[in-house]
């Protein structure tokens, strides 16, 4: 394995393109995560060319050592775009093929969960018209979405329908979840480390896409991050070792962001897995990254490290 060091030297000079953009709705996210990565690696020694991706149709330059992917969510995250990698025979950082499908369909990533023995909350599955059966209030989630996207707390039956309707918008399959009632915690994970647990509470409302990303909605209120959270240290091992547990029943190897409610009732339940977290100035994972001593740069080749190790091993 090389060293965070090795792998910063490893960068210096290397052809490297920063694939950004997407035709999915993360794209302004995953432009700034972009423009963040490009920084970094060019601050590393490396010649970085930006490709601002639409679709499958994109163009790499020639003799790329490495595609760093900060595509989030539709096409960069779910799959797609590692087949076409894999088929043009170019490296690239995150998951593989298998693992990012999984992880970006977040039912078959709670069955995992179930199926591993790590808390999630209780869900159903709505096909067709199908009505939620699962007690008030619950959530509404649109599977393959990211940032929020398709995501409706439901606390009163008259607006079960105009929820449903949006959700439907996005996908005719919809998840419900159990509402639970308690902090909002998220846990970096890269390789086999599990980072600082990170605390989100919203000035308003819920931890939506508007929250995520005030830089991008101006009259949003935003949202405070402590890092690491405020946990009895007890409480914040059990958080970050049921994150890791989350990492590896997905099969996952190169690094991810588990986002964890800690209920008042249930105690800590995983919502979800991302395998290609936000790269913003203000992502969570970069934030826990610090919070553990790393700095962006050398998050940035620590994520090149792991993702030459996974596909050096296949």
């Amino acid at each position: 394995m090389l060293s965070n060091e090795a792998a910063v030297r490893w960068v210096r000079g290397k052809r490297i393109a920063v694939l950004m953009g997407g035709p999915g709705s993360e794209r302004p996210v995953s432009l700034a995560s972009g423009a963040g990565v490009a920084a970094a690696l060019r601050g590393l020694g490396a010649e970085v060319f930006e490709v601002n991706v639409n679709g499958p149709d994109f163009e790499l330059p020639s003799d790329v050592a490495l595609a760093f992917n900060v595509i989030h969510g539709t096409f960069g995250e779910d799959g797609q775009l590692q087949r076409m990698l894999e088929a043009r025979d170019v490296w690239y950082t995150g998951e593989g093929i298998a693992g990012s499908e999984l992880a970006i369909d977040k039912i078959a990533t709670k069955r995992r969960l179930q199926q591993h023995g790590v808390p999630t909350a209780a869900f159903e599955v709505l096909e067709g018209a199908a009505l939620p059966t699962l007690e008030l209030p619950y959530v509404l989630k649109a599977p393959r979405e990211g940032s929020s996207h398709g995501v409706y707390i439901v606390r009163e039956q008259a607006e079960v329908a105009a929820r449903l309707n949006d959700v439907r918008a996005y996908t005719q399959e919809v998840l419900v979840e159990a509402y639970v009632e308690g902090r909002e915690l998220t846990v970096g994970i890269l390789g086999d480390q599990a980072l600082p647990v990170v605390e989100i509470r919203p000035k308003q409302g819920f931890y939506d896409f508007k929250n995520k990303y005030p830089f991008l909605n101006p009259q949003a209120a935003g949202a405070d991050h402590w890092c690491p959270a405020p946990l009895e240290p007890s409480v914040a091992l059990r958080v970050q070792e049921i994150a890791l547990a989350a990492h590896r029943a997905l099969g996952l190897e190169v690094y991810s962001r588990v986002d964890i409610l800690l209920g008042e009732k249930t105690g800590p339940v995983v919502l979800e897995i991302n395998t290609i977290p936000g790269m913003t100035q203000v992502s969570l994972l970069p934030e826990a990254a610090a919070a553990a001593g790393i700095s962006y740069a050398q998050l940035c080749a620590e994520v090149i490290n792991r993702s030459l190790q996974r596909q050096s091993a296949r």
